[in-house]
């Protein structure tokens, strides 16, 4: 936990950096009533825009509100399953994962691959709030976790 001078420093340095910019570019009124609607976001809209800003995408928050009123309009039923693997998936494992999570939900999939060599081999999916975890990294630490709790109090 941050002490509460070091926080009251953060918060200062976050909203002089808004104002320089803002008064840089002729613009801190509107500014300041952006960040006041901010305070409503959800933590997936602050994330969703993290990633468009990690990716260089800002640009298409405009589409992107465009499409999603359009999926809320049309009551689009399809399922976004974010994938994580170590490498790239080829056409024919992206065909079965989709195909797998179809089944399970029951629903069109969409899928958002990410890929992440931390996690050593195997595959982690998440969508609606679950999660399974069927990496190396994740398997690794499990036998870590059971080797460690067999040898407690032992001789190991």
């Amino acid at each position: 936990m941050i002490s509460r001078a070091i926080e009251k420093q953060r918060i200062e340095a976050y909203a002089r950096s808004l104002l320089d910019a803002a008064r840089g570019e002729g613009r801190a009124p509107r500014d300041v009533q952006q960040l006041r609607h901010a305070i409503k976001f959800s933590p997936e809209v602050f994330e969703t825009l993290k990633r468009m800003s990690d990716e260089s995408d800002i640009a298409l928050i405009e589409q992107v509100y465009e499409d999603l009123r359009n999926m809320l309009d049309s009551e689009d039923e399809t399922v976004t399953v974010d994938v994580t693997t170590a490498v790239p998936m080829d056409a024919s494992l992206r065909a079965k994962v989709r195909t797998k999570c179809a089944e399970d939900f029951n629903a069109p999939i969409f899928l958002v691959e990410h890929v992440e060599p931390k996690i050593l081999g195997g595959i982690i999916l998440e969508a609606r709030g679950q999660r399974r975890d069927a990496s190396v990294r994740a398997q690794l630490m499990n036998i870590r976790k059971t080797l460690s709790a067999s040898f407690r109090g032992g001789d190991v």
